[in-house]
């Protein structure tokens, strides 16, 4: 791991795709409202969609929350992004970032969750992670070399991403420009954010993972979390 972690079947039941479906909302209104609903001028917003897209979300709802964030709407929205740091059970450092219309309720929330681990104060955990760029991209048909690829977009590095993916890490300015140059190259680029990247992340195996891995699908499944980062391989 030692990125984003993402809870490997939270799309299998009806309970975890709805709040995948949460989750994927948020990301669609403040996309919207911080740069547009314009698609084609909104780099970040067409991550979104591809990325509702990809979850089967209904046009209708995939469009409500365009308008929504854009105040094409008369519902007003107040999402606002609030950080949290700490540890899970082992001492496993990890970044939580919430989107929430209720910072109060939040933050009792996750000072909950985190009674199996321990909470931090700001910069306790962030300094041990680098802000960076990563890139989803699967490579053309036919196969392609992603070094080959990575040095001709632009990219810092280059690691194995899942299904025959590969993940590209950029600087945080540098994302889309990257993106860009890959699609242009023939990858197929299926997310693209900025994220934390542990630089020590630690290796668990047996109980203690379970244990990790139980305190982060807890965490992953409040509806205010929006993406966790934590230092585990």
């Amino acid at each position: 791991m030692g990125a984003q972690w993402k809870h490997k079947g939270r799309t299998e039941h009806a309970a975890a795709k709805g709040r995948l479906f949460t989750k994927l909302v948020k990301e669609l209104i403040i996309s919207a409202k911080a740069g547009g609903p314009e698609v084609g001028s909104n780099p970040r917003l067409r991550m979104a969609v591809e990325q509702a897209k990809k979850a089967s979300m209904p046009r209708d709802t995939l469009e409500r929350a365009i308008k929504k964030g854009a105040g094409l709407l008369d519902e007003p929205v107040n999402y606002e992004l609030v950080t949290y740091e700490g540890f899970a059970p082992h001492q496993v450092p990890v970044i939580v970032e919430c989107l929430t219309d209720n910072k109060n309720r939040t933050a009792t929330n996750i000072r909950l969750l985190f009674r199996k681990g321990q909470i931090a104060t700001t910069g306790a955990v962030s300094w041990d992670f680098n802000r960076q760029g990563v890139i989803e991209a699967t490579p053309p048909e036919g196969g392609a070399d992603a070094e080959t690829a990575a040095i001709e977009a632009g990219a810092d590095n280059v690691e194995p991403g899942e299904e025959g993916a590969s993940r590209f890490l950029t600087g945080p300015t540098d994302v889309d420009t990257v993106g860009k140059a890959l699609a242009g190259l023939g990858w197929t680029v299926s997310a693209q954010n900025l994220a934390w990247i542990a630089k020590n992340p630690v290796q668990l195996e047996g109980e203690a993972r379970t244990e990790v891995e139980a305190f982060l699908e807890a965490m992953d499944a409040d509806d205010d979390v929006q993406n966790i980062y934590v230092g585990l391989k």
